[in-house]
């Protein structure tokens, strides 16, 4: 297999198969291109049902499993720590595990106006400009939901979600009774007959659509594109202008692959840790960092969780992630984000998870036998939460350069990364909070994050895009300054994290660059 595919020709070559990778990749086979994906971890079975596991740490079995096989190594306001980060490293990526909450951004997470201005300035590519690749996404990804009540854009093309849940109808009713506005949040799940709703984990079903379900499986599907698994991009290699080739090593065989155009969708952590790791005589400090911001201006979001319980008597169904609200979402000038429920359950292991990742990045994390003194609260708050369900606040992240995506080459496989809380996203925290609880007068609800929990599952940002080549990596069409043949088809062209998760807004970028990919290599044939 690996000798076909090196001595085919191809016309696109992915490196990433998640959301951005998987999608552009499909639109490109849809238009007739030879498209390669190259993808670190295996291809996986497609009966496989499972979650990311943070407490197996053997790197063997999480890369088997599609999980990313190493930990971070993160200093966060000056802190050192590692930590097994949510990212996975199969078919798919971090999207076969997500909870497939798939939202649109309001008007001002992309464009500056008169009484919301933007952080950046406006994105090089404005709300307008996307609305039809987002209305393209989400009839795609078939996502399901009911339109956001206080929005005043167009309608989304959505697709009816199944009824509410008792304890979801419930506390819709109590949250509109004190004047919030929440509605059906929007999901990409086909709810095929037997759906299991894997929220968080990988489904087995082509139910969820994923960057495996939607876009690898209906690339192939073409016949137009090929996959080589368990690959590793080492290095992008060329002149000042153009990619020539990229350094692939596939079980202890190293060779390399060419193409006419080289898409880069490795994540926001994996592929600036690429480009820096591609530095040479023409590219002394990284492929495409001429600005010097290649691994700048790294973004997560600041998680709020806490507990909220339906009314009382309400019969309990289990958890579901059906309800989002925006009421909280930009309040007194101040950028704050999207609540939705999480689609767990506040029990015990849940709690424990929450409490070990906490404890992990903390200054005692050293002393391991402190470790299982979380079991003993994680016991005593699942009592006292009983049937309450689980909501994240999702605040918006801005973007500082000194926020950053590191390479060190003595360890080229690690992923470093370097985190500061600025003073400024620790006030917006307090309001939002704040916002929250006077949000929700009147009914039971509960605080589980105490401490800034940033939400390492959204990293985005480290390769940001604009006009100017001096202050952004890449262009208004997300191809690299100075590059002719390299494109990014990941979260790392953000210039901001939005207050709403990212995944919706990778694919809708993907289908654009795909389309400005096709029209270019039809105008050179």
């Amino acid at each position: 297999m690996t000798a076909e595919i090196r001595n085919a020709h191809w016309d696109v070559i992915v490196i990433g198969t998640g959301m951005g990778g998987g999608l552009i990749g499909r639109r490109l086979a849809e238009r007739g291109l030879k498209v390669l994906f190259i993808e670190k971890g295996p291809k996986g079975h497609r009966s496989e049902r499972q979650g990311l596991n943070p407490e197996m740490v053997d790197p063997t079995a999480r890369q088997l499993r599609g999980y990313w096989p190493g930990p971070i190594r993160a200093q966060i306001n000056g802190r050192a720590s590692e930590f097994f980060d949510p990212i996975g490293a199969g078919v798919g990526g971090s999207s076969v595990f997500y909870a497939a909450t798939l939202e649109r951004p309001e008007r001002h997470d992309l464009d500056a106006t008169e009484t919301r201005p933007h952080p950046t300035g406006g994105w090089p590519v404005g709300f307008d400009a996307m609305r039809d690749w987002y209305d393209q996404a989400e009839t795609l990804l078939h996502i399901c939901g009911d339109a956001d009540p206080l929005s005043p854009e167009a309608d989304a093309p959505l697709r009816p979600a199944p009824p509410l849940s008792a304890p979801d109808a419930a506390l819709m009713q109590s949250l509109r009774a004190v004047g919030l506005h929440p509605y059906r949040l929007h999901a990409a799940i086909r709810h095929v007959p037997g759906c299991h709703e894997c929220l968080g984990v990988k489904c087995p079903k082509p139910c969820k659509m994923d960057g495996r379900s939607a876009g690898v499986e209906p690339a192939l599907a073409t016949g137009n594109a090929a996959l080589l698994d368990r690959a590793e991009v080492r290095r992008l290699c060329g002149t000042s202008q153009t990619i020539t080739h990229i350094e692939v090593i596939r079980e202890g065989e190293s060779f390399t692959l060419t193409a006419p155009q080289i898409v880069l969708a490795a994540g926001a952590l994996g592929s600036p840790r690429l480009l820096l790791a591609s530095a040479s005589e023409h590219w002394p400090e990284g492929c495409a960092n001429g600005s010097g911001l290649v691994g700048r201006n790294l973004m997560f979001h600041l998680n709020e969780i806490f507990a909220l319980w339906p009314p009382r008597g309400t019969p309990d169904s289990g958890p579901s992630k059906a309800i989002s609200l925006r009421d909280f979402y930009h309040t007194d000038g101040q950028r704050f984000g999207t609540v939705q429920s999480m689609g767990i359950a506040a029990g015990y292991g849940e709690i424990v998870h929450t409490l070990n990742g906490m404890f992990d990045r903390s200054a005692l994390r050293h002393i391991r036998p402190l470790r299982h003194f979380t079991r003993l609260p994680a016991a005593l708050a699942a009592r006292i939460l009983g049937r309450a369900q689980v909501f994240v606040g999702l605040m918006e992240d801005l973007g500082y350069p000194e926020n950053r995506v590191t390479y060190d080459r003595t360890t080229p496989d690690a992923i470093d990364i370097s985190y500061t809380l600025h003073p400024e996203l620790l006030a917006r925290r307090r309001a939002f909070r704040q916002a929250i609880r006077a949000g929700l007068r009147g009914h039971r609800r509960l605080f589980l994050t105490h401490t800034p929990e940033l939400n390492f599952g959204h990293p985005c940002g480290t390769l940001r895009f604009g006009t100017d080549p001096g202050s952004s990596v890449l262009d208004p069409d997300c191809r690299a300054h100075g590059l002719d043949n390299l494109h990014v088809a990941d979260a790392s062209f953000m210039p901001s994290s939005m207050g709403v998760n990212p995944s919706l807004t990778i694919a809708a970028n993907a289908l654009r660059v795909a389309e400005v990919i096709a029209r270019r290599r039809k105008a050179m044939t």
